[in-house]
């Protein structure tokens, strides 16, 4: 009989974590690995569920693909890593238990990190293996990502009869992190055929069960739950969970009451676990109606975006010439000159002032307290720079709230200078999402919705720049680079200092049917010392060799090589002017005597370009 046909009439009881307890042993490797390397080890962790009261165990295959054993150089190994985690599960289980093919989700949080092609690939290289070893059945878990899913359902179900599993991972009670009703995408993959849907990982037995309230029975399908033990804590630099069996052993009536016919464990489960579910559970008759616990309806009033103190960049470039200034946030403590520089860059009369997040990966003060004090006491517009290397998803979303509360909308999403180049070379650079993810996830805070889907009650009002390297050798690819940033979000563009004016008729050429502007980047250079440094060290930067002779000319010439500098510049701002409406000036050294010239210069060529367009010199 099959444990579909058993279904009918019983609530079967799965088994619980495999990676949980090779952590505890010790074991912080590829646990899939050890099939081959350490079978008695697996084949006693399935024992022990079995003795536990399961009636499925599930193989130790739920990262044995092609893209996760990647990491650990197994790329080459998924058929000797599945065929023996297969023949790991049938010894342990022998004729006590069914054997189910665990084949696990990709995608987290960022939905973008793997493409539905490479899934694809390598779902189907998993699927065979295990099919070819003579699984019960499939059991696909811990998806984030519903396309993901039905993805590799549709393909298992063209390829198989055999029972599948079909189970999702929530970032929230109720809801996948695209916002689609679990209830809702449950019935998608019943429709698509899996025999039974359910949930497992993230929650544990309280969030699950709040969000299995929701879920309507299946039609012809089962439901599923593995909650995980509970939240993990970090001691000593390792996880653990502090899940008391018992506390599942109180809940395993409950999970029955919401129509759960098969029910294990997730995270942090033990066997002890299993056993207390199995002693609530066994020979208990599953229910065959139930009543959902309908949300209460939320009053239909779309949230209003935050009103914002400035028109977005992007309007007023569109309309005039403007000009923003960066002024890189102290390495010190005493902040006098970088005021002094706003105040001086004030009365120049730029657009916005922008602020570095530890470019070069060089530590300085906040830019989100330098750009609230700039517009607080000077009513200045700060632009603030958000790059990924610093912070988590955690950290960027929270970061990003406190702009919103501060009243800070003007952003720039960048990447970040990796952390080995800067003043802490061993500390971690994280990155835990890439500038185009970033882009996305401020376009989604923007709608009202957290990174995982959740509602902020309240639309933020981020106005998005995106950062352009010019400089590089296939401008087109840089082109294709920002088409990608605007699909994903970006309002406009900064670029990179520019120092050639064909380099500017390239840059038009190539970017003028983008629907997006952009600020250029133009940077006074102080000396042919530091000429040659920003041309050879620093990323994102080259200099024509023209304007490295003419500094070089100058070399030992201070004063000259200024005036050169502030001369160089100005004939980039001509040039630029005349093919582009946003001017980005980079001050070096805190020296905001040489952007404040500059930003003059640029204002008087605008007017006499298209007339008297700035009414005044302040910053809008």
């Amino acid at each position: 009989m099959s444990f579909l046909e058993k279904m009918e009439k019983q609530i079967l009881i799965g088994d619980g974590a495999m990676g949980t307890l090779l952590y505890s042993f010790g074991t912080d490797c590829c646990f899939e690995e050890l099939n081959l390397s350490h079978p008695g080890q697996i084949q006693s962790i399935h024992k022990a569920y079995i003795d536990a009261g399961a009636d499925l165990i599930q193989t130790n295959t739920y990262a044995a693909n092609y893209l996760k054993l990647l990491r650990y150089g197994l790329e080459d190994s998924v058929k000797e890593i599945n065929s023996a985690a297969v023949r790991n599960a049938k010894i342990a289980a022998k004729d006590k238990a069914y054997v189910l093919g665990t084949i696990g989700g990709n995608r987290g949080i960022k939905p973008n990190s793997v493409s539905i092609e490479e899934i694809k690939r390598s779902f189907r290289e998993q699927l065979y293996c295990l099919l070819l070893e003579g699984v019960d059945g499939l059991l696909l878990e811990t998806f984030y990502d519903l396309e993901e899913l039905e993805t590799v359902l549709t393909i298992a179900r063209k390829e198989t009869k055999l029972p599948i599993v079909a189970q999702v991972s929530l970032q929230e009670p109720g809801i996948l992190q695209n916002q689609i009703p679990v209830n809702e995408a449950l019935k998608r993959l019943e429709g698509i055929g899996a025999d039974i849907v359910g949930l497992n990982c993230r929650l544990g037995p309280h969030h699950m069960l709040l969000t299995l309230e929701q879920i309507e029975l299946p039609l012809k399908a089962f439901l599923s739950a593995y909650p995980n033990a509970s939240l993990p804590t970090y001691t000593d630099g390792k996880f653990h969970y502090e899940g008391d069996a018992d506390y599942f052993r109180h809940s395993a009536m409950a999970f029955r009451n919401e129509g759960v016919r098969l029910l294990g464990g997730c995270c942090g489960t033990t066997p002890e676990h299993i056993r207390a579910f199995a002693s609530e559970l066994k020979n208990i008759v599953p229910i065959t109606e139930k009543k959902v616990k309908l949300q209460p309806e939320k009053i239909t009033v779309v949230p209003l975006p935050t009103q914002r103190d400035y028109s977005p960049l992007q309007e007023i470039v569109k309309e005039r010439p403007s000009v923003i200034v960066e002024l890189d946030p102290p390495r010190k403590l005493d902040t006098s000159k970088f005021f002094e520089g706003a105040r001086v860059l004030k009365q120049a009369g730029i657009d916005a002032i922008t602020l570095a997040d530890n470019s070069l990966a060089s530590v300085r003060i906040s830019n989100e307290s330098l750009g609230f004090l700039v517009k607080q006491e000077l009513d200045m517009r700060p632009l603030i720079h958000i790059a990924c290397r610093d912070r988590n998803i955690i950290g960027l979303q929270s970061h990003l709230m406190g702009l919103h509360t501060l009243g800070l909308h003007d952003v720039l999403a960048i990447t970040g200078d990796p952390a080995r180049v800067g003043d802490f070379p061993g500390a971690s650079s994280v990155y835990d999402v890439s500038s185009f993810e970033l882009i996305q996830m401020i376009k989604q805070l923007n709608e009202g919705l957290s990174f995982s889907g959740k509602d902020l009650g309240q639309k933020a009002a981020f106005s998005i720049a995106a950062a352009f390297n010019p400089n590089v050798r296939s401008l087109e690819k840089a082109v294709k680079r920002l088409e990608k940033k605007i699909h994903f979000g970006a309002d406009y563009f900064i670029s990179q200092p520019v120092f050639s004016e064909e380099r500017l008729l390239e840059i038009y050429e190539n970017t003028k049917q983008l629907d997006a502007p952009i600020y250029i980047g133009l940077m006074p250079l102080l000396s042919s010392k530091n000429t040659e440094f920003l041309h050879n060290e620093v990323p994102g930067i080259k200099i024509s060799d023209s304007i490295r002779d003419r500094m070089s000319k100058l070399e030992g010439n201070p004063e000259q090589s200024a005036l050169e500098g502030i001369s160089i510049a100005k004939s980039l701002i001509d040039a630029a002017l005349d093919l582009f409406n946003g001017i980005y000036l980079i001050t070096p050294f805190l020296k905001y005597e040489l952007t404040a010239e500059l930003s003059k210069y640029a204002r008087e060529r605008a007017n006499k370009i298209r007339g008297n367009i700035y009414a005044d010199t302040t910053v809008h």
